[in-house]
């Protein structure tokens, strides 16, 4: 094997681990928002960092899907679930602000 196949090889696995990791983000954080009720409204600044974090990883998501080729099925499951997180701030009030499907206060 020669250098160029190396380097070659190497970038593959490297894309190939950012890819997993960005659909991972994407579909554990949408089962969260999804199934775990929120609390407390946050602060606008997180509420539109978190939205902008989801945004760049869904934009990741698609540059990446042309280099991956094995992960067809990951690939549209993350996409869907990136989708869903900003289809959960159109739920509501409530989802707009916090992300999360459901929301309510604790007793005190």
């Amino acid at each position: 094997m020669n250098a160029q196949q190396a380097g070659t090889s190497s970038k593959t696995g490297r894309n190939w681990t950012i890819f997993l990791l960005l659909s991972i983000y994407l579909i554990a954080s949408f089962l969260w928002r999804a199934f775990t009720p929120a609390h407390e409204y946050p602060r606008p600044t997180e509420r539109f960092l978190t939205m902008g974090i989801d945004l760049l990883c869904v934009i990741g998501l698609v540059g990446l899907r042309k280099q991956v080729a094995k992960g067809d099925v990951v690939f549209w499951i993350a996409l869907a679930a990136g989708i869903g997180l900003f289809a959960i701030r159109l739920n509501g009030d409530a989802s707009w602000a916090t992300g999360h499907l459901v929301y309510f206060l604790t007793p005190r």
